[in-house]
């Protein structure tokens, strides 16, 4: 959550960054917030005043008492009775005042950095950067300064895009394919558990064991540390990470243990660190984590939500970072890296976006999408956000580390991004690379896989 430092330290800037954010009622929540601050100082002040008052009458109770006025000293006692009453009185409020207001920061979101472009939705994201396609010069020519609006860019580049691959648009979507090769069977899932949880047989269930092996072999080679944490949480772990309260109807609640099953790694492993304080040379912290992943999704029918576009469950690899503040810039450019490095040894068409204020998350300072094309489905599917949360959520987890240069304690920055989540990654490798003899096996994977092609 944000801080007060924060709010003190440049109010207008801190409303106008929950503006770009489209959050409603952000000058009235920031001043509630300060009054709320006021109350609790007020009460702080007057307890202290208190305080000092009741010490200044003990001390003469023993004085009175051996020059024998008792009367007096007994009339002392009383006074300091009734000053610990109100000192009482005093911390109620503070704690009144302090509980209203982090109840209200918690629904508040991050600011986002200036970076950030305005914008309202998904349209208003830039995108930044492409990467393997066949005519990458014509791709370029078209993204001209490499931040171009995904409204030109989607009636300028998409169009491109279809008139140079035409061949392709015999292919087919990867739930014929599923069936097809006998892959995934959505049919099943529903039969056992509902729709948006398939059942994977076969070469599909090889297709994802090696995709998480590929993607976790990777993480380790660039220093990841990898993480087995649990795939249910309490509820202090999703309010750590921000899930709770603004996510709250999107989690599965297990109500008689009180407990979530998560919607993303990053809340375990991001709350391993809650309230705890860490020395600033083991920073930054590069963790990974395998995990199923649960979301209860909006129900909706069509081609977006079909196959694998949109699942209750699925399978994702989960990167993690606790930074400094002034390092954290260059480890997202690092996780950006290592995301896009998979993206490119898979052979994928890909495509990164800079998302817009309205289009982030509540969490988020800056974020990047990353989307990959779908041939068959003529259409880009998001595959991965990589995110930086300043210090939003470390606020929330007392995630702090100890500087060297003068022990002083401050908190951390916290990063997190998918590398990679599974299922449109599945649904892009099955549509774009099928062949008449089958489905090909990008080279860097067929050693996890163990073979070239599905037949």
């Amino acid at each position: 959550m944000l801080t007060l430092k924060q709010i003190y330290d440049d109010k207008a800037k801190v409303i106008a960054g929950l503006q770009k954010k489209h959050f409603a009622g952000a000058a009235e929540a920031i001043d509630e917030v300060l009054r709320l601050d006021g109350e609790r100082k007020a009460a702080q002040q007057q307890k202290d005043a208190a305080a000092a008052e009741m010490n200044k009458i003990s001390k003469s109770i023993g004085a009175l008492m051996a020059q024998g006025k008792r009367e007096e000293a007994e009339a002392a006692k009383a006074q300091t009775g009734t000053l610990k009453a109100q000192i009482a009185e005093y911390d109620a409020k503070m704690a009144e005042a302090e509980e209203a207001q982090t109840k209200l920061l918690l629904t508040i979101p991050n600011v986002p950095y200036d970076i950030v472009p305005e914008g309202a939705s998904a349209e208003d994201n830039l995108a930044v950067s492409i990467g393997n396609w066949p005519n990458q010069p014509m791709i370029d020519a078209i993204a001209k300064d490499g931040a171009v609006a995904l409204k030109e860019w989607n009636s300028e580049v998409d169009e491109a895009i279809a008139a140079e691959r035409i061949a392709q648009s015999e292919k087919l979507p990867h739930w014929e394919l599923a069936k097809k090769y006998n892959l995934i069977d959505f049919d099943l899932g529903v039969k056992i558990s509902g729709a948006g949880f398939p059942v994977y047989i076969g070469q599909g269930a090889r297709l994802q064991r090696a995709l998480i092996n590929f993607f976790l072999a990777e993480a380790n080679k660039a220093g990841y540390t990898e993480i087995m944490p649990p795939t249910v949480v309490n509820a202090a772990s999703g309010y750590g990470t921000g899930q709770l309260p603004d996510k709250e109807g999107q989690m599965y609640h297990c109500e008689v243990d009180d407990l979530y099953l998560i919607p993303t790694a990053e809340v375990p492993v991001t709350n391993l660190y809650r309230d705890v304080i860490i020395d600033e040379a083991q920073l930054p912290i590069k963790n990974c984590a395998y995990t199923e992943c649960f979301r209860r999704e909006a129900g909706s029918y069509g081609k977006d939500v079909r196959g694998l576009n949109r699942l209750h469950e699925f399978s994702k690899i989960e990167i993690v970072r606790i930074d400094t503040p002034e390092h954290s810039d260059a480890s997202h450019k690092e996780m950006l890296a290592h995301v896009e490095g998979l993206l490119q040894k898979l052979e994928l068409p890909y495509r990164i976006l800079r998302l817009s204020g309205g289009d982030m998350s509540f969490t988020a300072a800056l974020c990047y999408d990353f989307e990959v094309y779908s041939e068959a489905q003529h259409r880009w599917l998001e595959v991965s956000s990589t995110s930086n949360f300043d210090t939003y959520q470390a606020n929330r987890l007392k995630c702090r580390y100890r500087r060297q240069e003068d022990k002083r304690v401050t908190l951390c920055h916290t990063l997190n991004g998918s590398a990679l989540a599974l299922p449109r990654i599945v649904a892009a490798l099955l549509e774009n690379n099928q062949t008449e003899e089958g489905i090909r096996i990008p080279a860097a994977l067929q050693p996890y896989f163990g073979d070239t092609m599905i037949r």
